[in-house]
Formats: C-alpha cells, structure tokens, sequence
C-alpha cells in the first residue's frame, strides 16, 4: 500500500525523533541504580571527605545511592583509567583532582588521555594549599623560611601526597620562584606525610586546606602562607606566598568526570544537580569548613579549567625535570 506523502513526512518526522525523546526519557529516570563516585585516593584526604559531601547531596536529590569507592594508586591513574574503561551510562563517575592535570606530562606511557577520555560534569571546589611547618623551625614568617632554607642547604625536606600530587607541585613551584633547596619527599598518602611534619621529620609541607587546618587550628603546624592569590576566609590572618614571591599561585580544584561518550543529557542532568547543591547554604557552609570555595559552572568551564591547569603544570614538570616513580 503506498501511503500518501504528507503521512509518509509525519511518520518519517517520528520515526527520527523517537531516539532524541529516547534520550530525554533516560535522563529524566536517571538513576535507576546506584552510582558509584571513584576516588583515586585513600580514605581521609580532601577529594574523599568532597565525594562524601557530595554523594550525600546526590542521593538525597536524586533518590539514588552515589556510593564513594576508594581505588588509590599511582597518582589517581588506577582510579581514571577504571571510570575511562567504564561504561558510558552515568554509573560510574571519577572524582577529579589535581594529579589528573600534572599526570599527563607526569607520566610518559599512561593508557588513557584525560582530556580526551574523560567527560567534564562540573567543578565542584577549589582549595589553597597551605604552606605549614613544624613549630619547632624557627620560622614564622615566608621570608625567614627562605632565610633558614639558604642558610641550611639540603637539610629542608618537605612532604607530599606523592609524586604529582598537588601537594607535590605547589612545593615545586615554591622551589622554582624562592630558589631555595629543598629535599622532596613523597609518601604514600597526604596524611602520612602530615604526620611525619607533625613529628620532626619534616620540615615543611604545602598541604591541602582540609586536613591541614585541624592541626593548625590546634597549634600543632604553624601556617605561614596559603598558595592562592588571596588570603582564605578560613585562615584569614595568614598572608598569600604570592606576597612574598610575586607570580606564586595555585590551588588544588576538585569535581566530577564521565567516561567519554556518556550522553549529554545525564552529564547535563549531573551538572545542573550539583551546581544547585553548590548553591544550597549547608553545603556551602560545608565546603567553606574545608577551607574551600565554591567552583560552580557548566561542563565546558570545567573542561576549560582542567586544561589551562594540564599545560600549567606541563612547564613546572618540565622545568623541575620531576619524573614519576
């Protein structure tokens, strides 16, 4: 039967519309399951107390579990390439941090390329390194450390989260624009790094804001700087190492990635939940308790964001000749 040509056009018009509606229906159900939120660190660390905060707010919007799973190892490339071989469908998601920037000229034969293989969500927080020390040194101030740093060659060591982490680059940086010597040690985790400053064996970390501030609150570390262009609301009194070292500034930024091809309307969906969250007065509060700011935006500032810091921390890997372990 031959079908006359304007119920031919309607059905053909149909027929090409069902998966975009498709694609609607599915994000509106989205999740029917639980997620899983990828944290490339161990428990206790910045980017998981976030994706705790963050998963909580998550569920309770969307009615779904967002389970946090914690997969250290290697600077966050096992949890990346884990999310960048998942599949594509919203179930599991990466929490980004600052290694994911530097690992791209970290590392010289990774499986997978950031920028490409994963799909931008949203930022979530932005966070400043503090430059803390042992109250022992008798340094209280930036230019007295480079003081005590010069006058003592090879005897400052400081820690880090390991090799690439932003714990790691922030005290490059400083090494670079002080020119001061000093000795990197790279642990395991953050918080053995501030354990061990804590105990004498370190002289200086240039840690994250978050497990950071309870020692210094407590007097345990004594901040002299913080590493953003501004002084935190969180440590007020305590100036930026760019007041001393013009050109100093970085912070660790945190948010959430997709395996590529995820369809837009969940990474859209995502987007729009968090940004809300990120508008709510509790997890604001939250987030500022961490010594944070807010990092609200569209997938694409995100994906901007991620690569101005990728070629940011391309030339101080270069320039320090860091090598991954």
């Amino acid at each position: 039967m031959k079908l006359p040509r304007r119920q031919f056009l309607y059905l053909a018009a149909g027929a090409a519309a069902l998966p975009a509606v498709s694609r609607i229906a599915r994000a509106q159900t989205y999740p029917t399951r639980p997620v899983r939120l990828i944290v490339g660190f161990a428990a206790g660390g910045a980017p998981d107390i976030l994706a705790r905060l963050l998963g909580q707010w998550l569920s309770e919007r969307l009615d779904r579990q967002f389970i946090v799973e914690n997969r250290p190892g290697a600077a966050s490339n096992v949890a990346t390439e884990a999310v960048v071989h998942a599949a594509p469908d919203g179930y599991m998601l990466l929490i980004t941090a600052p290694p994911n920037a530097v690992n791209a000229s970290l590392y010289e034969h990774l499986n997978f390329n950031f920028i490409r293989d994963i799909a931008p969500i949203a930022g979530v927080m932005r966070v400043p390194f503090v430059m803390s020390v042992n109250p022992a040194l008798p340094a209280k101030t930036v230019p007295e450390f480079i003081t005590y740093a010069m006058a003592n060659p090879g005897k400052v060591n400081f820690g880090s989260g390991g090799n690439g982490t932003g714990t790691h680059m922030a005290g490059e940086l400083f090494k670079m624009l002080s020119v001061v010597n000093m000795v990197h040690v790279p642990y395991r985790t953050e918080a053995h790094a501030l354990t061990d400053l804590l105990g004498g064996q370190l002289q200086v970390v240039f840690g994250t804001m978050p497990p950071s501030l309870e020692f210094i609150k407590a007097g345990k570390l004594r901040a002299l700087a913080v590493s953003t262009a501004t002084r935190s609301g969180a440590l007020p009194n305590v100036p930026t190492v760019g007041e001393v070292l013009p050109g100093y500034e970085c912070s660790a930024f945190y948010g959430v990635g997709a395996p590529k091809n995820t369809p837009v309307e969940i990474v859209d969906r995502l987007n729009k939940e968090i940004n809300v969250g990120l508008d709510d007065p509790k997890l604001k509060a939250q987030i500022a308790d961490l010594g944070g700011v807010v990092l609200a935006g569209s997938p694409a500032d995100f994906g901007k964001l991620i690569a101005d810091e990728t070629e940011k921390w391309a030339k101080v890997v270069r320039a320090a000749h860091i090598k991954a372990e």
